[in-house]
């Protein structure tokens, strides 16, 4: 499922309009129904971290990232690098979400999708 479908199926769950989605989350309602659709398929992640905290949902449910691309060996030890590191657990999910988001971002400029 694509970033777009996540956004209508949340937003629909949520009991909101499109508007008010667009409203709340400071997005115009057109730019917001393009994404939804998929026609705008790269939103800055600014763009996705307030239409999650409207919708009061973390990042990566949005970006659909899964529990297989969360427990990838590489990435638990990228993890356990940067615990070494001094970087605490919140810090760390920050980045992780950044991290996932590029990913994501790569993935479709791509044209692929996992």
């Amino acid at each position: 499922m694509m970033i777009g479908e996540n956004i209508y199926k949340i937003r629909r769950e949520k009991g909101l309009t499109l508007s008010e989605l667009a409203d709340r989350a400071g997005v115009s309602k057109s730019y917001l129904s393009n994404i939804e659709r998929n026609l705008k398929q790269n939103p800055s992640i600014q763009v996705i971290e307030k239409i999650a905290n409207v919708l009061e949902v973390d990042m990566k449910r949005l970006l659909n990232v899964t529990e297989e691309r969360q427990g990838n060996k590489e990435w638990n030890e990228f993890i356990s690098e940067l615990e070494s590191q001094g970087i605490n657990k919140r810090q760390l999910e920050e980045y992780r979400m950044i991290l996932e988001f590029i990913k994501w971002k790569n993935e479709h400029r791509n044209g692929t999708e996992s």
